[in-house]
């Protein structure tokens, strides 16, 4: 929705046959800071708001053709309703009848005033009509994009056309999903689009990175504690099962799950109970699990690394995502979505790629994926002095280039965007692997999650 400026003078649409009539309201609502504009009957407002949208309707129920029943000012209403119109309309007439302002009422008007009127008292109603219709507008905005979810991911390939299609089959159903895939592929945007798809879509969607939890907390993480569990427990906390009561769990990383604690997980999937710890009292599951991973089960099952009971409660339906390597047709429109998306970030728009630049992007590998083309497109919008990007300003592992040369000066940022940078270029150099980046960092594995967390990237 369009935010309207402070000084912004809502439009009235005033529909009354009687010229003095007209004229009164006109004075009445221009002292008020509104803009009117006149109409004679519903016929010409039916003509007149195929061009224009008022902020609000002042109707007249009774006309010339019928001067007493309102049945005029009724059909006007009604049309209203079948057309969607949205805007307030506030009915009045100069005969009192509880029957006409009920029928009214019913028909969609929002309020009712009688003639002549109280300036104070219209006056009131119309600033009241108003700030209901705004804060419904806005109502509105936020939930189309709480339902109509943005996702990061662009293509024109028929494998993902492929995939898209399956996903959205099943997405309604209540299956459990296992998402495989390298990394960086966007598993985790595809996670949040099945919730969003999904029966469950006004629940919680509750994401936990498998890896970044260590083992002791495990159950604590997952199921919760009560207070006194334990010698940190200092008061009780909810767990990510009963965090996502009615909506989704998804669990990302989940081949990084330790032996005994695939087991507690099993209990947990076979039976759907589970307690806190510390308490003695079985809670129900009610959630849709939705699991993610980079890993090669089959090989974790052979070595003995990964229960296959657990892996076949996981994989009611498996999805692999394509690697970017196998699909060149989406690197185009990927990075046209990138540059768009950090050039507003770094107001920078109407960026380009050379075509050179684009060439080279298509015959380059891509170990990292979608992850790492947005981080390069990034870093190439920071660097960039011009409105197109050339192949010059692209820097991929492959060209030998891992850092810049000494005597070149970086653009001036603060540190917390410097340390955003290169946590990203680390990244990206490692191909999305964390405990390499991390050591590349100098920094803990732990360290690095935790700043992955702070500056919201994908952990």
């Amino acid at each position: 929705m369009v935010q309207k400026r402070p000084d912004y003078q809502p439009l009235i649409l005033l529909i009354e046959d009687n010229r003095e009539v007209r004229l009164a309201a006109r004075f009445v609502l221009e002292d008020l800071g509104y803009k009117i504009e006149e109409l004679e009957n519903p016929v010409q407002a039916r003509d007149w708001l195929q061009q224009r949208s008022p902020d609000l309707i002042l109707l007249d129920l009774n006309f010339q053709l019928d001067t007493t029943s309102g049945e005029e000012g009724l059909r006007f209403l009604r049309y209203l309703q079948q057309q969607g119109y949205d805007m307030p309309v506030v009915a009045m007439t100069a005969w009192s009848n509880t029957t006409l302002v009920v029928q009214a009422m019913q028909a969609g008007a929002a309020d009712f005033i009688e003639k002549p009127w109280n300036n104070q008292r219209l006056q009131q109603i119309l600033q009241q009509q108003l700030k209901l219709s705004s804060l419904t507008l806005q109502n509105k905005a936020l939930q189309q994009q709480l339902v109509s979810p943005t996702l990061d991911l662009i293509w024109q390939s028929q494998q993902m056309r492929t995939l898209m299609q399956q996903l959205q089959t099943v997405a309604t159903t209540e299956a459990n999903i296992l998402l495989t895939g390298e990394n960086g592929t966007g598993k985790s945007q595809l996670a949040q689009w099945l919730h969003q798809q999904s029966g469950r879509s006004s629940g919680p969607l509750i994401a936990v990175n498998m890896a970044a939890i260590p083992e002791a907390l495990f159950e604590s993480e997952l199921f919760g504690h009560k207070k006194g569990a334990f010698t940190d427990a200092k008061e009780a906390r909810a767990g990510r099962f009963t965090l996502a009561k009615g909506g989704t769990l998804f669990l990302d990383e989940i081949a990084c799950l330790p032996l005994a604690q695939q087991a507690k997980l099993l209990r947990v999937l076979e039976s759907g109970h589970y307690e806190a710890v510390g308490s003695c009292q079985t809670e129900q599951s009610d959630l849709r699990l939705i699991a993610a991973t980079n890993a090669d089960f089959t090989a974790l099952i052979q070595q003995g690394q990964f229960r296959q009971d657990l892996y076949y409660r996981l994989n009611t339906l498996e999805f692999r995502i394509p690697p970017l390597r196998e699909r060149p047709e989406d690197i185009a429109p990927l990075c046209q979505f990138f540059l768009n998306k950090h050039g507003q970030r770094y107001h920078k728009t109407d960026l380009t790629l050379h075509q050179s630049a684009l060439n080279r992007l298509r015959h380059y590998d891509w170990p990292g994926n979608i992850r790492e083309l947005s981080h390069l497109i990034e870093r190439a919008v920071l660097l960039t002095q011009s409105k197109t990007i050339s192949v010059q300003e692209l820097i991929l592992p492959d060209d030998q280039i891992t850092s810049l040369p000494e005597t070149t000066t970086l653009p001036m940022m603060t540190l917390e965007q410097a340390e955003l940078t290169l946590i990203r270029q680390a990244l990206q150099l490692c191909q999305g692997n964390k405990q390499k980046t991390a050591e590349k960092l100098g920094i803990t594995k732990s360290s690095l999650y935790r700043r992955l967390e702070k500056h919201g990237l994908e952990l």
